[in-house]
């Protein structure tokens, strides 16, 4: 095994859902890939757009990955390139959103449930684990009684815009933390402290 890091960012593709809650753990890609200084390109060995290179200087390599399949198929294209790269489940971090946790909120974990979330499903599938690395990127909860497929696939409302690029801005801070100091350290820094 590598010490590269397979980081996926979840989300439906095309346009008609580039802004979508569910879209966001992909925004979240595409700030990496601003820091990262490179574009993403389609790779051979899976339905993904990646992009090789490195978190900051002398940082670890990562390979930032969109799967290029819709969210509920997520799998097949993160456990492709997680063969590819010699990558184990340790070392894949899945950043995607969260519906249980409050909109402007990041948390990270290892493991676990999925919460009812249909990609995460399917990459413990794909996997055969639970046991890789996730960045809960908080979207909140529907109101009322939306259903929340419904929910996830709207685009934030007006006022989440004006706080959804410190959101973005956040889970990619927490993804480099994960990577070059490890997931207590990062939830030490991204977890709100209990009162």
């Amino acid at each position: 095994m590598t010490d590269t890091w397979l980081i996926v960012g979840l989300g439906n593709p095309g346009p008609e859902y580039s802004q979508n809650r569910h879209n966001v753990g992909q925004m979240v890609l595409d700030e990496l890939a601003a820091r990262v200084g490179g574009r993403f390109a389609s790779h051979k060995a899976a339905r993904a757009a990646v992009l090789e290179g490195r978190l900051g200087i002398g940082g670890p390599r990562v390979v930032l990955a969109k799967p290029l399949t819709y969210m509920n198929t997520s799998g097949g294209p993160t456990s492709a390139l997680a063969k590819y790269f010699g990558v184990g489940p340790g070392r894949v971090v899945a950043v995607h959103d969260e519906i249980d946790i409050p909109f402007n909120t990041v948390k990270l974990k290892l493991g676990g449930g999925e919460g009812g979330h249909n990609g995460l499903r399917d990459i413990s599938k794909a996997l055969g684990t639970k046991d890789y690395l996730r960045v809960r990127v908080g979207v909140g909860r529907p109101p009322g009684r939306m259903d929340t497929a419904d929910y996830v696939l709207r685009d934030f409302g007006t006022a989440e815009r004006k706080e959804l690029p410190f959101l973005i801005d956040e889970a990619a801070d927490a993804v480099g933390v994960l990577v070059d100091d490890g997931l207590l350290a990062a939830q030490q820094k991204f977890h709100p402290a209990k009162p």
